[in-house]
């Protein structure tokens, strides 16, 4: 009987024991349950009907505040942009403002420089616009922007106004000078000339820059692909070639191509024309009288289909390395000076960037000082064309001069032409 007494003891004392256990992981389950998530930092049932739907399709980060301040809903974006931290609003701003918010149902809005997560530098700071309003009798609804990229898209274009006006001003000002000078000289024929030259002279520089500010907006607005085709690079060459026909000439500036032939790159005729119209007119224009400037292309492997590198390359004044960083910006001038002696509006270079990027491809530089500099354009190949007209073609050499002299000065003036990494080789082939 004790026995029996002892074992019934310990079978209630193990059932208690049991009991007491499941009951306390009932609760701790329950208290999992009611943790907050990244997504739903309380329970949904506190948020009026519709609300959580709502907020899960808006384009800004969304928070919900409850009446003690705390994150009963938060969206991804908030924790993306470090809005929420331990289940709390982590900007103090935001907060006071949603306090505010609360007491007087007052909707209230501020824009706030927000450091990135992660970094505490000022230069990665977040732009944001934060809008708070009242979410029934209890709650606080709080909408933030992130408005980074829209400033800094807005800075661009302050920018690109001010270079313009900035641009603009110059050769109109000169005008005005210039016409003044005309009429208190209209006694005098050969300041009038002289005066009248002058006007020309601004009166071109203006139409340039307003034509290759069309040039740059067309590029930029425009689909190159639209109209895309098969395009050989051998045209393009000539084509560039007789756009500086005349001022390689007054020079006395030789023009040398290679390896242009059998290539064909796909894009806008209009458009490839233009960019490498724009390399090679730099390189004559930079280039000191008697020199060479190089044009010479090749096919390249490349992952997802060939490309066609075509370098220009020439023994001019050469671009220091702080500046190359920045020659593909608008309106940017390596010598100020030298660019409105020779024409140049700052715009040229930006052309070719947008082109290349446009079409899926890329410039580059490589540059010494009183060396000379190769500008590298690389764009996808026309791969159909090139099939079908490898078996009829063979690559060929030409070189087309627009020297006076036979020889130049009797030196060798090439420059790597063959040089297609940014680096020059040790023993350049020059091409006649």
């Amino acid at each position: 009987m004790n026995v029996n007494a002892a074992i019934a003891a310990v079978a209630a004392l193990a059932g208690l024991c049991t009991g007491v256990i499941a009951m306390l992981a009932f609760r701790w389950s329950e208290r999992e349950q009611a943790k907050p998530t990244r997504s739903s930092l309380h329970t949904d049932a506190v948020l009026p009907p519709g609300v959580d739907t709502v907020l899960s399709v808006l384009r800004s980060s969304a928070v919900v505040l409850d009446e003690a301040d705390a994150v009963v809903k938060a969206s991804s974006a908030a924790y993306a942009l470090g809005l929420v931290r331990g289940g709390k609003l982590a900007v103090e701003p935001m907060m006071a403002m949603a306090r505010d918010t609360r007491r007087d149902g007052e909707i209230r809005q501020i824009e706030l420089d927000l450091p990135r997560r992660g970094t505490g530098r000022g230069g990665d700071a977040l732009a944001v616009s934060a809008r708070v309003a009242p979410l029934g009798s209890r709650l606080v609804l709080l909408l933030v922007e992130d408005l980074t990229e829209a400033r800094r898209i807005e800075a661009v274009r302050r920018d690109f106004v001010a270079n313009v006006s900035h641009e603009l001003k110059t050769p109109v000002g000169a005008l005005s000078l210039l016409s003044e000078a005309v009429m208190d000289a209209s006694d005098d024929p050969e300041a009038v000339n002289r005066f009248a030259g002058r006007m020309q002279v601004e009166a071109t520089r203006l139409t340039s820059l307003v034509q290759e500010l069309i040039d740059l907006s067309r590029v930029q607005n425009d689909d190159p692909l639209e109209d895309a085709e098969p395009v050989r690079v051998d045209e393009l060459v000539a084509e560039a070639i007789d756009r500086c026909r005349h001022q390689a000439g007054t020079k006395q500036i030789t023009m040398a191509t290679g390896g242009t032939a059998d290539l064909h790159v796909w894009g806008n005729r209009g458009q490839l024309a233009a960019a490498l119209g724009n390399l090679v007119e730099n390189a004559v224009n930079y280039s000191p009288a008697r020199t060479r400037v190089g044009i010479a292309a090749r096919r390249i492997p490349a992952t997802g289909g060939d490309l066609i590198e075509v370098a220009v390359t020439d023994q001019g004044i050469g671009i220091s390395e702080k500046d190359r960083e920045r020659i593909f910006e608008r309106f940017y001038r390596v010598d100020p000076a030298r660019s409105r002696q020779t024409g140049g509006t700052g715009l040229g270079l930006a052309i070719v960037k947008h082109v290349a990027a446009s079409h899926g491809g890329e410039v580059t530089v490589w540059s010494a000082e009183g060396q000379g500099s190769t500008f590298t354009l690389r764009l996808p190949e026309a791969g159909a064309a090139r099939d079908r007209d490898r078996s009829r073609s063979r690559p060929s050499e030409s070189s087309e001069s627009y020297d006076t002299g036979a020889d130049l000065d009797g030196e060798d003036h090439g420059r790597p032409y063959e040089t297609f990494t940014n680096e020059p080789l040790s023993a350049p082939e020059v091409l006649p």
